[in-house]
C-alpha cells in the first residue's frame, strides 16, 4: 500500500507544501493559477512531491477542497507525486477518502500521496459545519487511520470495499504537530511528517518519539522523517526579509483571531509589534531561513545536519508569485547542492 522509502542519497530530498494563498484583492480562482504554475516549476527544479493541505473558513487559503486541487495539479503536471499535506481525517468518512484517493490514483498512477491529519484545520464553529461528530476520544484518529487502510487493502474480511481504492497502493503519512502524531506514525509504521514550519516546539521530541519507538511494517522498514521548513530566499537579505513580512502577517492575524488573505510585505513591520508578537513569530519562524541564496543554502544544511531529516517539506508564503517562484528556486539549488 505504501511506496518503499527511497534510500536516501547524499542529497536530501525536497518537496513543496501548498496552501493555494489568496492574496489580498485576489480570488481562488488566481490562487488555483499559481498553485499549478508552481507545481510545474517545481516538477523542473527536481522537487519530489507538491503536497496540498485541507484548511477550512481561512480567508488566505484556497485549497478547502483538497482532493480536487490535488487533481488539477497532477493533471497539469507529468512526474511529481502529488498529495495531501494533509486531509484532516476526522472532517470526512474515510470511506469517501479512500474513494477520493483510489479515484486520484486511477488517473495518475504511481503519484499519489496522502497525508493524515487529526486536527480539524479550521475553528470549532466550521468544523461542526462540516458534518463530523467532533469527538474527544484520542483513540478514534487511530481507528480512523485503520479503516482507511483497510479500504486499500485486498482482503476477503472487508465487508465494505472502496470502489475505486480496494488494492490500490496510495502511500499513507501521519502528519503531526506534537507527540501523538508520532506515536500514531510508529505504531502504524508509517511515513511522519512533522509540521515544523509552524509548530517547531515539540519537533525534536516527536522525532525521537518517533523513531525510537517506530514498529517495521509491511509498508515501511525503517522511520522515515520528512520535516517542514519555510523559506523566504530573495538575491538580496534586505529583499528575502521584507518578503517574509507577508506570512508574518499572515502568522499574527491567524494568531490573534483575525485571519486574512495574504497581505502585502510591510517595511517595518516586525519593529512594529510589541514583544508578545515577536515572541510568537521567534518561535514559529525558527524553523525558516530568511536570506540570500548562500545563506539559504547554510540553513538548510545545517538543518538537515541538526535534525537527521529524511525529507524536506518547503513552504513560502510570498505575496508576489514572482518572488514566491524565486525562492522555491533558490531552495531547490541549495538543496542540490
Amino acid at each position: 500500500m505504501l511506496e518503499d522509502a527511497p534510500t536516501v542519497p547524499c542529497m536530501t530530498p525536497f518537496s513543496v507544501l501548498d496552501l493555494s494563498p489568496i492574496t489580498q484583492g485576489s480570488d481562488a480562482a488566481h490562487s488555483f493559477r499559481n498553485t499549478l504554475d508552481l507545481a510545474r516549476h517545481a516538477e523542473r527544479w527536481g522537487y519530489r512531491r507538491f503536497w496540498l493541505a485541507e484548511h477550512h473558513g481561512m480567508p488566505g487559503i484556497a485549497s478547502a477542497a483538497t482532493a480536487v486541487l490535488i487533481g488539477h495539479v497532477a493533471g497539469g503536471t507529468s512526474t511529481i507525486r502529488v498529495g495531501a499535506g494533509g486531509i484532516m481525517l476526522p472532517n470526512h468518512s474515510p470511506l469517501v477518502i479512500a474513494e477520493q484517493f483510489g479515484t486520484l490514483e486511477s488517473l495518475y498512477p504511481g503519484r499519489i500521496d496522502l497525508g493524515l491529519g487529526r486536527a480539524p484545520g479550521s475553528d470549532q464553529r466550521t468544523a461542526q459545519a462540516l458534518r463530523r461528530n467532533l469527538s474527544s476520544d484520542p483513540d478514534e484518529f487511530p481507528r480512523d487511520v485503520q479503516e482507511l487502510a483497510d479500504y486499500f487493502s485486498v482482503s476477503p474480511r472487508q465487508a465494505v470495499r472502496a470502489v475505486p481504492g480496494t488494492g490500490l497502493n496510495v502511500p499513507l503519512w501521519i502528519l503531526g504537530s506534537s507527540l501523538f502524531g508520532a506515536q500514531v506514525a510508529a505504531a502504524f509504521g508509517l511515513p511522519f511528517a512533522f509540521a515544523s514550519h509552524f509548530a517547531p516546539a515539540q519537533m525534536m521530541a516527536a522525532i525521537e518519539m518517533y523513531r525510537s519507538g517506530f514498529r517495521p511494517s509491511r509498508d515501511l522498514a525503517k522511520p522515515y522523517v520528512m520535516l517542514g521548513f519555510n523559506v523566504f530566499g530573495a538575491d538580496s537579505l534586505g529583499k528575502a526579509t521584507f518578503l517574509a513580512t507577508s506570512m508574518q502577517r499572515a502568522f499574527v492575524n491567524l494568531r490573534s483571531g483575525r485571519p486574512s488573505q495574504l497581505q502585502p510585505p510591510a517595511e517595518g513591520y516586525v519593529e512594529s509589534l510589541g514583544p508578545q508578537e515577536r515572541a510568537l513569530l521567534d518561535q514559529v519562524l525558527s524553523c525558516a531561513s530568511i536570506g540570500t541564496p548562500e545563506m539559504v543554502r547554510e540553513d538548510l544544511h545545517n538543518f538537515v545536519k541538526q535534525t537527521g531529516a529524511d525529507e524536506l517539506m518547503i513552504t513560502s508564503q510570498i505575496f508576489d508569485h514572482a518572488a514566491r517562484l524565486r525562492s522555491f528556486e533558490i531552495a531547490a539549488d541549495a538543496l542540490a547542492s
